[in-house]
């Protein structure tokens, strides 16, 4: 049965209740259009449970805005939802369309810092979040007494005597659920060996992110990307307010997977008694970055299941740990990203994961 506005009900009550399901919740398709954004195409997605979000079919399905009963969970830079025609990929042009937003697909042939891998020039994070989806679609379907909605897009992305790789991307929710799931496929459609190096930029942003809010997991240890980050090491997971003139600090936390083989962040407002977790199949997303970025404005905490790291593909390489896909292999990756409200339902989430 769906759970809205603390009943529960079965199919035939609800539309028994309203005149379209649209009433209360619903997947409507749209296009934006004023300036750099124009032509974007979006899906806005309200689950009836007070989580509503939006996915930018055109910057690789990326979810872009996202709110819990009008509370913001994701931060957002200055650019907006970038039409992808502005992408520069060049060095760290990538920054100049990142919109920031729930979750920015980083990938998929390449990803980190901008770089010389075998002598091709790589930019920030890769062209998945500047590629449009084609076959793009939504589905409704009531499961017996339980509502599905999905939608569906493919993204490839491919060049002349290089990869040619396509995502198959299903991005799911329920009717009075507060959970996104996403399932990707990606299949190496070419005829020759490709890196694969996939990353969900999942950022939260204020009012989540606030003096006193704090990073749980379920960690052996975690290493510190650079100098930088070392001077944050005993405060990697406790934030502030906003810092002047703050530099960003990246660590790497190696974490725990369930019996079920998933792992588990959740980002914690005390103070509001809400949280955003993130939780993913860890086989194929071994890795688990966080992005503390404390300054005025750019004020995120990015959480970012990944199957590398942020060095950069040639560093990737250079240590043995960069991943590839063959000609007709493809592989899977599942990430789920939820809202808890309440002491009662933080509490056994953080029980259930043993996260701290």
């Amino acid at each position: 049965m769906a759970k809205l506005f603390g009943h529960g009900y079965s199919k035939q009550e609800i539309l028994s209740l309203v005149g379209d399901l649209s009433q209360v919740a619903g997947v409507r398709m749209m296009q934006l259009q004023d300036g750099s954004e124009a032509g974007v195409r979006i899906a806005d997605v309200r689950t009836g449970s007070g989580l509503r979000f939006q996915v930018s079919i055109d910057r690789g399905m990326d979810i872009s805005l996202a709110d819990y009963k009008g509370f913001p969970l994701a931060w957002r830079s200055a650019n907006g939802d970038v039409h992808p025609s502005y992408y520069d990929p060049r060095g760290a042009g990538w920054g100049r369309s990142f919109p920031g937003g729930l979750m920015t697909g980083c990938g998929m042939s390449f990803l980190g810092a901008p770089c010389v891998d075998a002598g091709e020039e790589l930019g920030l994070h890769g062209r998945l979040s500047n590629l449009p989806a084609s076959d793009a679609r939504s589905e409704t379907r009531w499961v017996n007494d339980e509502c599905v909605m999905q939608l569906h897009g493919l993204v490839r992305e491919s060049g002349l005597f290089k990869e040619n790789l396509l995502l198959h991307r299903t991005i799911e929710t329920r009717l009075g659920e507060s959970v996104i799931t996403l399932n990707d496929q990606v299949r190496n459609e070419g005829h020759q060996t490709s890196p694969l190096m996939m990353l969900y930029h999942i950022n939260a942003g204020w009012p989540l992110v606030d003096d006193g809010s704090r990073l749980l997991l379920n960690a052996r240890g975690m290493k510190p990307r650079d100098a930088e980050a070392e001077k944050g090491v005993n405060k990697d997971k406790i934030f502030s307010s906003p810092v002047p003139g703050y530099l960003e600090q990246v660590f790497y936390h190696d974490l725990i997977a369930d019996a079920d083989g998933f792992a588990s962040g959740l980002l914690m407002n005390p103070k509001k008694n809400i949280g955003l977790f993130v939780r993913y199949r860890q086989k194929e997303l071994p890795r688990y970055i966080e992005w503390k970025m404390m300054g005025e404005g750019t004020y995120v905490v990015g959480m970012e299941p990944a199957n590398c790291g942020v060095g950069g593909r040639a560093k990737e390489r250079a240590a043995g740990t960069l991943q590839f896909l063959e000609p007709g292999e493809e592989r899977h990756f599942l990430v789920q990203i939820g809202v808890l409200e309440g002491e009662e339902a933080l509490s056994n989430f953080i029980t259930k994961n043993t996260l701290k």
